[in-house]
């Protein structure tokens, strides 16, 4: 008799003939996120099993598990050698302090097992009966469930615990991205989104020391530590954007300021993501926010991106929407933090909402902005997460 984790994949059972790459690749997944932790990650038909783990790590095995997207739910089980003195014995040690409704389900992937499925949970439920005179059967609303799990490998796994975990697809199965990340509360969480879709994020931020400062920074550096336990790790580039913004400020009309900063971020990350050999960039772009949210202004900003597509998961979310996966996640609390990013310096009093794209255009004639990128590119911090 042994406890385990049972960990259950999420889209993958939906897989074709390449199911077995994304099986593996949440197994690998699923091994780097637990490498501190002393135990065995098995593999088995339809899910993966830890064993070996002491009473100690379970907690934090779990809380780690949290963090990897493409599982669907964790148990903690007792294992024990299929038979049903074994299942019977433990069924009743796990019930005998239990009050209240219960229900049994049983089910047998061991089909050389001698009973079938409904006949074991009804044999098993009798026999809880007796031996607890606390509970009675309600099939329909149970307050717990007894689940017997029969295994093919002469295994039977006992529980009574599902854990709901993130869902999604394994990282690294559907490309990597290039996320805009500053220090607020949306584009983390859109960085969460596209990592659980399966997206290995990188991230750029734009910093306009001395105009914010070293907190301004170190916020946005915690904000991607954090990020990176849901990426399998991240790589944050720091692009100094001070001068491109003083040109902007200088030579531009204020009202201008927020929709051409947010070119020249687009074909800064652009270009960033080519290098790195990302397929996308991602923000945390929500229609209607902010005035650099308008159809209008994110039209903008797309015309400055050439080839790669801008995905935008937050753009149908409300505020507090974001704010309760934010919270969930735990990027919140460092998301409010009161220092500023280069988004809120120079801020016009009456930033432009409906930008017209010519006029757009013409402002960048009067700018020499392959200089300025050039510049930015060159001045860019890289930071290994």
């Amino acid at each position: 008799m042994s406890k385990v984790l049972i960990v259950r994949w999420c889209e993958i059972h939906l897989k074709g003939k390449n199911r077995g790459f994304f099986e593996k690749l949440l197994y690998d997944n699923i091994k780097h996120a637990i490498k501190d932790i002393n135990c065995n990650l098995v593999r088995i038909p339809g899910r993966y099993l830890i064993e070996n783990l002491s009473d100690l790590d379970v907690e934090t095995c779990i809380l780690k598990l949290k963090a990897v997207s493409g599982i669907h739910s964790v148990s903690l089980a007792t294992c024990i050698e299929t038979s049903v003195e074994n299942v019977k014995k433990v069924a009743l040690d796990v019930c005998k302090d239990k009050v209240g409704t219960f229900k049994v389900e049983t089910k047998r992937a061991d089909k050389k097992f001698e009973i079938q499925s409904t006949d074991f949970s009804r044999m098993i439920g009798a026999e809880i009966l007796k031996s607890n005179k606390n509970l009675s059967v309600d099939v329909h609303s149970p307050n717990f469930t007894l689940y017997i799990d029969i295994r093919e490998n002469n295994k039977t796994h006992v529980f009574t615990n599902t854990i709901k975990m993130m869902g999604g697809m394994p990282v690294g199965s559907s490309g990597k991205g290039m996320v805009m990340l500053s220090g607020g509360i949306d584009s983390p969480v859109a960085s969460y989104m596209m990592a659980k879709r399966g997206m290995k994020l990188e991230a750029v931020h734009f910093h306009s020391y001395p105009y914010t400062g070293e907190l301004a920074k170190q916020k946005v550096i915690e904000l991607a530590k954090i990020i990176s336990n849901y990426s399998q790790g991240l790589t944050l580039h720091i692009v100094k954007f001070t001068e491109i913004q003083e040109a902007i400020h200088e030579k531009l009309p204020e009202e201008y300021m927020i929709t051409m900063m947010r070119r020249f971020m687009m074909r800064i990350s652009e270009r960033l993501a080519n290098k790195q050999g990302a397929g996308a960039i991602i923000t945390g772009e929500c229609l209607g926010q902010v005035a650099s949210q308008t159809v209008e202004s994110i039209t903008s900003s797309q015309n400055a991106v050439n080839v790669l597509p801008v995905l935008r998961p937050l753009i149908g979310f409300d505020k507090l929407e974001i704010i309760d996966i934010a919270t969930n996640i735990g990027t919140y609390e460092t998301s409010v933090l009161p220092y500023e990013d280069c988004c809120t310096v120079f801020l016009p009093k009456y930033p432009v909402i409906k930008p017209k794209l010519e006029k757009v255009e013409y402002f960048e004639t009067l700018l020499n902005v392959e200089g300025l990128i050039e510049n930015a590119l060159n001045n860019t911090e890289v930071i290994k997460l």
